[in-house]
């Protein structure tokens, strides 16, 4: 497998540069560039920052895009948890490109939560099969247009548990898997595109204050989802899905940090919709989808240190993870799990509401993954 890496080009606030002379143009980024590494705004005040990455893949080749993040308190009010929007967006030169934004928004008194995320791509996956036991090759590379959608709509029950709506939409259009093997393979479920909505109800506890960078708590969410030909799904099937996530103060700036988490499935799932292990926050060094079946499950362990006792900006972190799938739970062993782990540094970014940048390197029995995101990886 081989490894992509994102670069931090430039850090810039705003959307654009305004466009007078150069010297004025560099003048204006270094000031931009101080303000963020010289953050001195008060706690309470929202906080914005957006900067250019640049990226090299092999199903990709050369990406370029923006990253923004925005934070704030409701009310302004640092009592309330802060409320996070990230933002990407990214062009190719194989005419790929997409857009994907995060949140986790907290209203006053922490009432309400809404947690969610937006992917809309034209973007080739990589297909290695179904099942612990997939080549160590890519079958297919499938070019694709998708956009999936994934919203919870909670309300607070007592303390810091809330219960409300889960919804989850996906569509895969426009689909063409492009062998690149000799050798024939079976086409999965779903190989010709679907739509899917899922609705269902979803169960979470979370005390953290920064969700960005947990220092203390605990979330968990369970739940289930159902799709449903009766309300327009392509296909029939029920996910039920379990993450439990546990943040332990080891002194005032080291933190060990532990995620479970689970996803079964039934009924007739589309490929793009199986459970798939990898990415950048789970199974760090495994490409998203490498593994893929009705059921995941992983787990996680990370040591933090933010940051380091000699230095007022740098941190570091070790991370070691295992996980597998199976077509059921009770399909699940222990020899067919990966392991995968790694270390990166960490920057303090926004000192006033303890916001970090991390680069990760990631080691797995296949390659080499590098990872670069604001905010840790759960």
């Amino acid at each position: 497998m081989q490894a992509s890496l994102r670069i931090v080009l430039i850090v810039f606030y705003g959307l654009a540069i305004p466009s007078t002379s150069l010297a004025q143009v560099l003048d204006w980024t270094k000031k931009q560039v101080s303000s963020v590494l010289n953050d001195t705004s008060a706690t309470e005040q929202p906080k914005f920052i957006a900067y250019p990455t640049i990226a090299y893949a092999p199903e990709t080749r050369w990406e370029f895009g923006v990253s923004a993040l925005y934070v704030y308190y409701a009310q302004k009010d640092t009592t309330n948890r802060l409320s996070e929007i990230n933002a990407f967006t990214f062009f190719t030169l194989e005419q790929q490109y997409g857009l994907w934004l995060d949140h986790a928004l907290y209203s006053d008194q922490s009432e309400w939560f809404f947690l969610g995320r937006l992917r809309y791509q034209r973007f080739p996956l990589l297909y290695y099969g179904i099942g612990p036991d997939t080549p160590e090759e890519e079958l297919a590379q499938v070019d694709a247009n998708s956009i999936a959608v994934r919203e919870r709509v909670l309300r607070n029950i007592t303390g810091s548990l809330y219960m409300g709506i889960e919804l989850d939409f996906q569509r895969l259009g426009n689909v063409d898997f492009i062998p690149v093997q000799n050798e024939p393979f079976p086409l999965p479920t779903g190989n010709e595109g679907s739509t899917n909505m899922g609705i269902g109800i979803g169960l979470v506890y979370d005390d953290r204050h920064n969700v960005l960078n947990v220092r203390k708590g605990f979330f968990g969410e369970t739940g289930f989802l159902h799709y449903d030909e009766r309300w327009g799904s392509d296909f029939s099937f029920t996910q039920y899905f379990l993450d439990a996530r546990y943040y332990y103060p080891v002194n005032r700036n080291q933190v060990l940090a532990h995620q479970l988490y689970g996803v079964s499935m039934n009924g007739e799932v589309p490929f793009n919709q199986l459970a798939l292990m990898g990415g950048e926050s789970l199974m760090r060094g495994y490409y998203t989808g490498r593994y893929r079946d009705k059921t995941l499950l992983a787990t996680q362990l990370e040591y933090r240190f933010l940051p380091f006792p000699f230095s007022r900006r740098w941190g570091a972190a070790a991370f070691l993870s295992a996980g597998g799938v199976a077509p059921e739970p009770r399909e699940i062993k222990l020899g067919d799990w990966v392991v995968a782990g790694g270390a990166g540094v960490r920057f303090l970014l926004f000192p006033t509401k303890d916001i970090y940048t991390r680069l990760d390197v990631a080691f797995t029995e296949e390659g080499v993954g590098y990872y670069f995101f604001i905010g840790e990886a759960f």
